[in-house]
């Protein structure tokens, strides 16, 4: 009687995505989140000197900072995925926020370099990679028809955040040196805990009212007409203790799913993605330097990198908009690759490009493809693996991408310096892009023909290719239908009964004075396949 539980020996029914509501508060802290993980350890930069000064070390040296930062950030991914996976999103933000901040805050009083890599490095990368890889996650539990848009909007955090923290770690150090910018860059970064305290469990509101509805349902059930209220609060506490008893040990939760390996079209994704952050990074970390050496101005070759972060700014959440129509999202995938093909093609144009007009050029249109790259990446990934599995895929992803990110740009690098020649680098990154590229729309289009060819399977309801919302639609409705049945009275059960039962022994009667024979007609109770009276079959269903 009343609704099932859940709980025993069965995993909880997914909820309905709201698409809105306190999704958007969500989706604000998301952003935050985003500019945080991929700006700061970029922004830290702007130190670079002045530790130089201080602790009689070399610029390769100090870069180290940023490097193990957005190590932490992409190799902890799996680490991520467990604590999620056991804890939940928002304690693990919490904890992150507050190492991240911790973590600038005892680098402010370190007193040599080696400090500063575990508190700065260790530390800050470790709190930042425990607060973005859940904010996705919470992101894509919030939103389902919107997500292409959520996605795109989140990602633009990156690029606000990056024109906005160097500009103020600049006047930081002005005013208050190394150290001061360090302990104010460590009491910003504890934003992460107010975002990660806004992360609330999208079943956590469906719960509470799933359970006052079936107090009141066991209560007006088990009662009878004129019962006390203090009958039903005692009926319904027996109840919950009943059931307590009865419920069965629940399954242990898996910490990382690696079935998704099982998935080809992750796998495909995984690959490509490699290949893509071997090239992707190049052009960006290159550029300035690039510039100084075809004769620019110092102040004009750094303001490129403004023009790309002005840019992406605009495209990242246009490109999310485009990828959530309706005619756009299902090829949501080709559209990723086509990104990753403008990039790589825009690396190669621009190879040799010889004054600051071509420069321009060439960061505008870095700006659109890499904005695309950008927002179109987490949205394919959770396109291909679904919102249940999302976690345990980031996390894998990330920590492929981390070592992708340690060979790529140290070895353009070396390059740079063996070959004396910034062409070939570009040319080099631009066709990694453009394998990425390829790989992934001719191994997708392969992929889904096959996929087309095989037969659907019989008989299977959930093998179907619904969205997220579609499934959990479906699974709120087995409940409801259950609990409305059972509010039907037993009178008329009875009286069904009974009707029935006439309506038989007439038949019968009729049979066996014809001699045998099937009745026709619209009031047919007999069965298809004969014209036994065990056969027979209720004409009201009930």
């Amino acid at each position: 009687m009343g609704r099932p539980d859940p709980e025993e020996g069965q995993l909880p029914a997914p909820v309905k995505p709201p698409d809105g509501g306190w999704g958007w508060i969500v989706l604000l802290g998301c952003f935050v989140i985003t500019g945080f993980s991929y700006a700061f350890p970029k922004a830290v930069s702007v130190y670079f000197k002045e530790l130089m000064k201080d602790f009689h070390v070399g610029y390769s040296d100090t870069a180290w900072i940023s490097s193990i930062m957005l190590a932490m950030l992409y190799g902890t991914g799996p680490v991520c995925s467990i604590m999620v996976n056991q804890f939940g999103c928002r304690p693990v933000m919490l904890i992150g926020g507050l190492l991240a901040s911790a973590g600038m805050i005892l680098a402010s009083f370190t007193t040599n370099i080696i400090e500063l890599y575990l508190t700065a490095g260790v530390l800050t990368g470790l709190g930042m990679a425990l607060n973005f890889q859940p904010s996705l996650i919470m992101l894509g539990t919030y939103f389902d028809k919107r997500r292409p848009l959520a996605n795109g909007l989140a990602a633009a955090g990156s690029p606000v955040f990056l024109s906005s923290l160097s500009p103020l770690g600049q006047v930081l150090l002005e005013k208050f040196g190394w150290r001061g910018g360090f302990l104010i860059m460590g009491g910003l970064l504890l934003n992460c805990c107010t975002c990660g305290a806004v992360m609330r469990p999208l079943d956590m509101g469906m719960k509470r009212k799933m359970g006052k509805a079936q107090d009141k349902y066991e209560a007006k059930e088990m009662l009878p007409i004129g019962g006390k209220s203090e009958e039903g609060i005692g009926t319904t506490d027996g109840t919950k203790k009943g059931k307590k008893a009865k419920k069965k040990p629940k399954k242990g939760k898996k910490l990382l799913d690696f079935s998704i390996f099982s998935n080809r079209g992750f796998i495909i994704y995984t690959i490509s993605k490699f290949i893509l952050v071997l090239g992707l990074f190049v052009p960006p970390i290159l550029l300035v330097n690039y510039a100084k050496d075809t004769g620019v101005p110092d102040t004009e070759a750094a303001f490129l990198l403004s023009i790309i972060g002005f840019i992406d700014i605009f495209a990242r959440p246009a490109c999310g908009m485009v990828a959530g129509l309706k005619w756009v999202r299902p090829h949501v995938a080709y559209l990723f690759s086509f990104s990753m093909l403008f990039n790589g093609l825009t690396d190669i144009c621009s190879a040799r490009a010889s004054n600051y007009t071509g420069l321009v050029i060439f960061c505008v249109f870095f700006g659109i493809s890499y904005g695309m790259v950008g927002a179109l990446q987490f949205e394919v990934l959770m396109a291909i693996v679904g919102s249940q599995k999302f976690s345990s895929a980031i996390g894998l992803v990330l920590l492929i991408e981390a070592f992708a990110v340690l060979i790529g740009p140290p070895s353009a690098g070396r390059l740079v310096d063996a070959l004396k020649n910034y062409e070939v680098i570009f040319y080099l990154a631009g066709s990694e892009v453009v394998l990425s590229a390829l790989f992934l729309g001719v191994a997708s289009y392969c992929c889904l023909n096959r996929g087309k060819k095989e037969p659907p399977p019989e008989n299977n309801p959930s093998a179907g290719g619904g969205s997220d919302t579609e499934e959990a639609e479906s699974d709120v409705q087995e409940p409801e239908e259950h609990s409305s049945n059972n509010h039907q009275p037993a009178h008329s059960t009875d009286n069904a009964m009974v009707a029935a039962n006439e309506e038989a022994n007439h038949v019968a009667e009729e049979q066996s004075g014809e001699g045998g024979g099937c009745p026709a007609g619209d009031g047919e109770v007999l069965a298809r396949d004969g014209c036994n009276t065990d056969q027979m079959v209720e004409r009201d269903s009930f």
